[in-house]
């Protein structure tokens, strides 16, 4: 098989959009894919060789065009990806779908040798079933003209193209006969024949290939009709098996099936006789079905005397074969296409179910009892020296016992009955006044994984699911006792413990505000995880207010409990200000406290206390912060623990307290494994461990299978209430948010340096790996977005000339003329402090008002700003969007302009949210500013692509942009038009 060169990749973009047809050829592997313009003006660019080409077009009539040429085996890489472009014509889709469909056939090792019409040795595709040949008719029915827009004979009237399905087939040989030509093949084959490239002729091998050929144009499939006779029935019941004397004894009957015309079957015997129904298989169908009868021999040795055979009509396997064919064997031969069909009223199903939960307890009721009155259930986050009290049964040292249901069909097994169809080892047994089949190999599995023992939050995370792994198989999990009721109470945490009432509880007394519904319910949802042991993460989007949703819980708390303790809030440095001023708002007479600066103490610390401080200095003082008992213990904006290996993850996991609540607007920034980190702080243990998560559930769902998606997503939902401003019901007197994307073209200046910079970067990566590699390639995607801000900027220039030079900043001066001829306020983020000192710079020389917001700001002067831009102060805020891009209320701006895009919307997104969030009252007008042509128009491509993964398990997918191909990487970042 041909290996499509790397530096054509780029050229599958533009091949895409041509029309595309296959040219058939004698062998099969010549045939070539012919790609052209349908304007016919000028070949394709592209790597292959040109020729003039007779088509049809939409007028009947024949045309000669330059089309561009590839084999099949070069143009399989460009099918298959051109059929996933936005741009793709209707017949590169057909063809791309096409190659789709003949590489899942040879996946099968669907591949029969034969000969062509001139005797050249080739592949076909083969044999086929009639769900294959079912697929085949339905994508040929869907063959656009263009698709097959090459005549037979161009002089020929009327003209005649090639007829859709027989194009088609012609198209799978063509990949089939090319795909085992590999180097090594003629090793295979003791010969050149079917193995090289180069085509052999084999006149002598025609008889031989007629029948192989009969084989698959015909076409049979096989199956296997189990039969048993000699069955008594003992008079004792129970579990026992056959005699040895006189005993049920086994016949697998061979059966032929027509592929073409499934309703067609009869026994091998009568095939080989060729009477009654099955005189019409036709006298090819021996062929056929000795074809498949090897390959069968291949999955199941026990056919093989059938090989030998007069007739081929059926064996007698023993007992042992028997297990076998109900077992592994029967998966092998499924694989094959042939089915085993057993007695209806002697084949039996294990089914196995896993049972958890702990042993009935009246200790159970009154812990239920009191955690529906309020009070915080004995906690499994606390540590050592942390307020740890009596473990409750969800401590990280409880076993939960993991026992087994089984049942034959509707029939429930006991141990004993399970025990004694272990030791028969045989497929045939007596069971309750009834034969059944069963595989003893499975029961074996079943009685080897019972009686285990789980611990309490595994067995949490497995009920949860629904589901779990043993030995390769995922069983079905059903939960017992107080675990069943807690398993209940999370999937509805406002009903009452026991599921049979409604519960809720109302704001608290001391709190100063009336929240909003949805409000109300994040403060339940709280209380439940919490008043039972557990943490959760209350994931609301930026501006719902959820740091008042946290202030009425430890209201709550403290007034169901005043010794519940105090509440410690980790939270980023410019926050720390917001989080006293709410405090103070909303619950007046409650202390609190920053645990932050030189003169930082934890003295005489109030039970009821709020306690405010930063990752850093937690970072730097955890152990103090470790010798408090604290009640709670709150992360906001948690996505700054998503490293779980970071030093600030470390550090606040050795905080202990009765319950932990992750607050962020962003669970899931780049990839599962931050959600992972959030939720094993707030529940330890609940996802595993980081590798068996990574490898149970990140790797699945962020690679597309629903499956494991619907797994996770149920694992996790109980613990991360995640609402949205867009959801029904949620914020209703939100104004309209409208966002629009502003190209704007570079200047002259601008495109020769990022010309120069791709040209010059590309050239050093080609000839560097590794870390080096990746290294270059991250410094040619920031040099090209500083370019694509302003020339000074990249160039980094002392005292620059701003006006002129640059589309972005043109535009931007546009907008502010608009907005503040209308009395408006407006944000504008950047990622790059260097690009908005130079916005400071230019805006103040025209008279423009700004301030500027960054890292580096105290705390005391970023509050300072707020208050100066809420009153109509400084009607142009710049802000550095790592800095600024969370936890400030900035509702005077009616607009936020984008200077430079985030590569990642949802942090973006929460920049937005500075402005459009609850107490907004009027229309928000979010502008990106986008370079045309360049990098950043490839991306916003890509970033619009990122939400699907969110939206399925609030995850996010991503480009690897530095594991990009040398030609991937030159299509994403080459100029394409764009300037003037």
């Amino acid at each position: 098989m041909h290996r499509f060169p790397a530096a054509t990749l780029s050229e599958v973009s533009a091949l895409s959009g041509c029309a595309v047809v296959f040219l058939p050829e004698d062998p099969f592997r010549a045939g070539r894919i012919a790609f052209w313009h349908p304007e016919g003006s000028r070949p394709p660019e592209g790597p292959g060789s040109v020729a003039e080409l007779s088509v049809v077009g939409a007028d009947a009539q024949v045309y000669a065009v330059p089309a561009l040429m590839l084999p099949v085996a070069d143009a399989l890489p460009v099918l298959t990806r051109a059929r996933l472009s936005a741009h793709a014509s209707g017949a590169a889709a057909f063809w791309g779908a096409a190659a789709l469909l003949a590489l899942q056939l040879a996946a099968r090792g669907l591949l029969l040798p034969g000969l062509t019409a001139i005797d050249h040795d080739a592949w076909r595709m083969g044999p086929l079933t009639a769900d294959d040949q079912a697929r085949i008719r339905t994508l040929a029915a869907s063959m656009p003209p263009l698709a097959h827009a090459v005549p037979l004979d161009a002089s020929a009237r009327p003209v005649l193209l090639p007829e859709p399905e027989r194009l088609l087939r012609a198209f799978l040989d063509a990949v089939a006969d090319g795909l085992p030509r590999t180097p090594a093949a003629a090793l295979a084959t003791a010969g050149p024949a079917y193995a090289v490239d180069e085509a052999q002729r084999l006149p002598g091998a025609r008889g031989w290939a007629a029948d192989v050929a009969a084989g698959h144009d015909a076409g049979v499939r096989l199956s296997l009709r189990v039969e048993v006779s000699g069955l008594t029935d003992p008079a004792a019941g129970g579990a026992s098996h056959p005699g040895a004397a006189g005993g049920p004894s086994f016949r697998a009957v061979l059966q032929v099936h027509g592929v073409a015309d499934p309703a067609l079957v009869a026994d091998a015997a009568d095939v080989w006789a060729g009477t009654g129904a099955a005189a019409a298989f036709g006298p090819r169908a021996r062929m056929d079905a000795l074809l498949a009868l090897r390959r069968a021999a291949r999955a199941w040795p026990a056919l093989t005397p059938l090989l030998s055979a007069a007739v081929p009509d059926f064996i007698e396997p023993a007992d042992e074969e028997v297990a076998e064919l109900l077992g592994a064997a029967g998966r092998a031969l499924a694989a094959t296409g042939i089915q085993v069909h057993w007695p209806r009223d002697l084949a039996r199903t294990l089914t196995t179910r896993a049972v958890i939960g702990p042993p009935e307890d009246g200790t159970d009721q009154e812990r239920e009892g009191s955690a529906r009155a309020g009070a915080t259930a004995p906690s499994f986050l606390s540590t050592d020296g942390a307020g740890a009290t009596a473990p409750s049964f969800l401590s990280t040292d409880a076993l939960l016992s993991f026992d087994w249901w089984f049942a034959l069909g509707d029939q429930q097994l006991s141990r004993a009955e399970l025990d004694r169809l272990a030791e028969a080892n045989r497929p045939l047994v007596r069971l309750r006044d009834q034969w059944v089949l069963i595989d003893p190999e499975e029961v074996r599995r079943a009685r080897e994984t019972r009686d285990r023992e789980v611990t309490a939050i595994d067995a949490l995370g497995t009920v949860l699911t629904g589901s779990t792994e043993v030995g390769g198989r995922r069983v079905a999990v059903r939960a017992t006792g107080r675990l069943e009721r807690l398993r209940q109470r999370l999937a509805d945490p406002e009903s009452g413990a026991s599921g049979d009432e409604r519960r809720t509880i109302g704001q608290p007394a001391a709190l100063d505000a009336v929240l909003r519904d949805y409000q109300l319910r994040g403060l339940n949802w709280l209380h439940t995880m919490t008043s039972l042991g557990l943490g959760g993460c209350l994931a609301d989007d930026m501006g719902l207010g959820k740091t008042i949703t946290l202030i009425a819980l430890h209201l709550h708390r403290l007034a169901v409990d005043p010794a519940n303790g105090p509440t410690l809030v980790v939270c980023p440095t410019s926050l720390m200000g917001n989080w006293q001023r709410e405090i103070e708002k909303f619950a007046p007479g409650t202390p609190v406290r920053r645990f932050h600066g030189g003169s930082r103490n934890l003295a005489d610390l109030a039970a009821g206390e709020f306690v405010l401080t930063t990752y850093g200095t937690m970072r730097l003082d955890s152990a103090r912060l470790a010798e408090v008992e604290w009640g709670l213990v709150v992360a906001d904006e948690a996505q700054h623990v998503k490293n779980p290996y970071s030093a600030t993850a470390g550090q606040l996991r050795t905080i202990g307290a009765r319950a932990r609540v992750a607050l962020t607007g962003t669970p899931v920034e780049n990839n599962l494994s931050e959600l992972w980190a959030i939720l094993d702080w707030t529940t330890p243990g609940l996802l595993g461990r980081l590798g068996t998560f990574r490898t149970r559930y990140a790797r699945a769902v962020e690679g597309g299978d629903p499956a494991a998606a619907e797994r996770l997503a149920a694992l996790v939902r109980p613990f991360l209430l995640r609402r949205r401003k867009s959801d029904p019901g949620i914020a209703p007197e939100l104004p309209r948010k409208t966002e629009t994307d502003r190209a704007v073209s570079l200047t002259a200046e601008q495109a020769g340096l990022y010309e120069a910079v791709v040209r010059e970067t590309l050239a050093a990566i080609s000839g560097a790996d590794g870390l080096e590699r990746r290294g270059l390639i991250m410094k040619l995607l920031t040099a090209l977005k500083q370019i694509c801000n302003h020339p000074a900027q990249y160039l980094k220039e002392n005292a620059p000339r701003i006006g002129g030079r640059s589309g972005k900043v043109e535009l931007l001066d546009e907008l502010l003329d608009t907005i503040l001829a209308e009395g408006a306020s407006v944000l504008v983020f950047t990622q790059y402090v260097g690009m908005a000192r130079l916005l400071e710079r230019h805006l103040g020389a025209r008279g423009v008002r700004t301030q500027f917001l960054h890292g580096g700001t105290p705390v005391a002067e970023r509050e300072a700003m707020v208050k100066r831009f809420q009153a109509g102060d400084s009607p142009v805020f710049l802000l550095s969007l790592k800095a600024a891009g969370t936890g400030l209320n900035l509702t005077r701006a009616g607009h936020v302009v984008h200077f430079d895009r985030w590569w990642n919307p949802a942090v973006e997104a929460q920049a937005t949210d500075r402005a459009y969030r609850i107490g907004q009252t009027q229309p928000v007008q979010v502008h990106r500013l986008i370079a045309e042509g360049t990098i950043e128009d490839r991306i916003a491509d890509m970033l619009a692509r990122k939400q699907g993964l969110a939206d399925a398990v609030l995850g996010s997918g991503g480009a690897a942009l530095t594991e990009l191909t040398n030609a991937e990487l030159a299509e994403l970042v080459q100029l394409r038009g764009g300037t003037r």
